[in-house]
């Protein structure tokens, strides 16, 4: 299991919320390197908030079904804090020369970020998604290669929408548990929607996570580190599983880079006026 060590002391940022944020298509993405993403989302996440926290890591594809659904670009809209964790997103905040751009915030190292540099905030962290056994595998990775970090639960949803009981039970047992953070991975739009829910009924921050739990559990192989580094990450999980990602990638693309230059073109016009 890959991961990296935060080097150097915290961050001096103020939260999450006082992040700032640029639009890309129809959501606004913060700006924060990983760095700073993690240590913001950590401590916060250690203090007591009234009102949840629900974060996102976007991609091309979210920004493709937000342009689409109205009713998704809703949950990602409003008080969400979505980091963008396709590389697509930096280049054009960059192409555009926002100052400052966006960064990349990987969802995969994310996690394990939030894992590691959680231990000094004694983050409890409760995992919902997957199967049991990517489930055991992901607890058992964690603990190994950071000690002391503190799982307080995990739990494998059915894969069929819950009752109204079911939701509240689930949220007892979360809450039982004590957990600091919520980590949903239930596949994209499900868990961005399940992770607004948990944060709007409850003073917890929930994460919508992606495929972090499966490389995690090392279950899913990550592209090679200079594949990563030039953007070509959904190329590679392409290869992989062309038949689930072909639609994703052909459709998602076209649809994202119509969303950005229409968008783009819309703030022009604002301007012009």
């Amino acid at each position: 299991m890959s991961h990296h060590e935060l080097a150097g002391s915290s961050p001096d940022v103020s939260g999450p919320h006082a992040l700032p944020r640029r639009r890309v298509g129809a959501l606004e993405a913060v700006v924060a390197t990983p760095q700073d993403a993690a240590h913001s989302i950590a401590r916060f996440a250690s203090e007591y908030h009234p009102d949840g926290l629900h974060v996102h890591l976007v991609n091309a594809y979210t920004v493709a079904l937000a342009d689409k659904d109205g009713e998704y670009r809703k949950v990602l809209s409003e008080d969400a804090l979505n980091f963008p964790d396709g590389k697509p997103l930096s280049w054009i905040s960059k192409l555009r020369r926002d100052s400052p751009h966006l960064h990349q915030v990987r969802g995969p190292q994310f996690f394990l970020d939030v894992m590691n540099v959680g231990r000094q905030f004694e983050l409890k962290h409760y995992l919902l998604g997957s199967t049991t056994e990517v489930l055991e595998r992901i607890r058992e990775n964690l603990e190994s290669s950071y000690p002391g970090v503190n799982i307080v639960g995990a739990e494998s949803p059915p894969f069929r929408p819950l009752s109204a009981e079911e939701i509240e039970a689930q949220d007892g047992r979360v809450t039982e548990s004590g957990a600091s953070i919520v980590w949903v991975g239930l596949g994209t739009p499900k868990q961005d929607r399940e992770s607004a829910r948990i944060a709007a009924a409850l003073p917890i921050t929930a994460i919508a996570v992606g495929a972090a739990f499966d490389f995690a559990a090392g279950t899913l192989r990550e592209a090679p580190a200079w594949m990563r580094a030039c953007g070509l990450e959904w190329l590679f999980r392409l290869s992989r599983e062309p038949r689930r990602l072909w639609r994703r990638y052909l459709f998602g693309n076209a649809r994202f880079v119509r969303s950005v230059v229409l968008a783009r073109s819309s703030s022009d016009v604002d301007a012009s006026r």
